[in-house]
C-alpha cells in the first residue's frame, strides 16, 4: 500500500481523539501494521524515553529547555502538561505542514483538550472521535488495568465522562468494538476525507 501525491491541493489533517481506555494506542498500532505507509505525527515529549521507544518514531524526546524554545518559537501546534505536569507533551507543525503542503492526509492522535487546540489551530482539521462500546465496557477496561489506585480510577472516569459528552464536537464517531474494525474504518475515514488528494492507494 502507498500514497501519492495527485496534485498540489492539501492535504487533509485527521485527528483522533477519546477518553482514557478507550484504545486509541491500540488503535493506532493496529492501524500502523495494517498499512505501514500511512503517516503519523509523532509529538514531541519532555518525559524520559522508555526501553523499546525509539526516538523520532514513538517519540520526539526532547529536553525541557528544548521544548521551552518549541513554545517561544510557535513550533508546536498543541502541547499540555501531563499528569500534573510531571512533563509536557505537544505536536510539532513544521512536519505535517510540509506533509499537508504535499497534497497528502496526516493523522494525530491526541486527548479531547489538544483535538480542541488543533481545531482552533487548523479548522479545516477532520476530527474523529473514539468511543467506547458502551459505559460499563469503558469502566471494565479502567478498572481491569489493576495498576492504579482507586482514587486515580475514579479521577480517569469521571474526566472520561466529561471527554464523552464532548464527541458531538467531533466530525465522526468511531466506536472501538473491535481493534481491527476500528482501525479500518478510521482508514475509510482517512480516504474518504483525502481522495481528492490521493492519486494511488495500494
Amino acid at each position: 500500500m502507498s500514497f501519492s501525491r495527485g496534485d498540489t491541493r492539501r492535504g487533509r489533517l485527521i485527528v483522533l481523539a477519546g477518553p482514557s481506555g478507550v484504545g486509541k494506542s491500540s488503535v493506532v498500532r493496529e492501524l500502523r501494521a495494517m498499512y505501514p505507509d500511512l503517516w503519523f505525527s509523532v509529538s514531541a515529549t519532555t518525559r524520559a524515553q522508555r526501553p523499546g521507544e525509539l526516538d523520532g518514531v514513538d517519540y520526539r524526546f526532547v529536553s525541557a529547555a528544548e521544548f521551552d524554545r518549541m513554545v517561544a518559537g510557535g513550533e508546536l501546534l498543541e502541547w499540555a502538561e501531563i499528569h500534573r505536569g510531571t512533563h509536557r507533551s505537544g505536536t510539532p507543525h513544521a512536519p505535517i505542514e510540509e506533509r499537508l503542503a504535499a497534497g497528502l492526509p496526516a493523522l494525530v492522535e491526541v486527548d479531547l483538550q489538544g483535538a480542541r487546540e488543533l481545531r482552533r489551530a487548523m479548522p479545516e482539521a477532520f476530527l474523529v472521535f473514539l468511543c467506547p462500546p458502551s459505559w460499563e465496557a469503558l469502566v471494565e477496561r479502567l478498572v481491569g488495568r489493576g495498576t492504579e489506585s482507586p482514587e486515580i480510577v475514579e479521577r480517569r472516569l469521571r474526566t472520561a465522562k466529561e471527554e464523552l459528552a464532548a464527541q458531538d464536537e467531533f466530525d465522526a464517531v468511531v466506536v472501538n468494538t473491535d481493534v481491527r474494525s476500528a482501525a479500518e474504518e478510521l482508514l475509510t475515514l482517512v480516504l474518504d476525507k483525502s481522495s481528492d488528494q490521493l492519486e494511488t492507494y495500494e
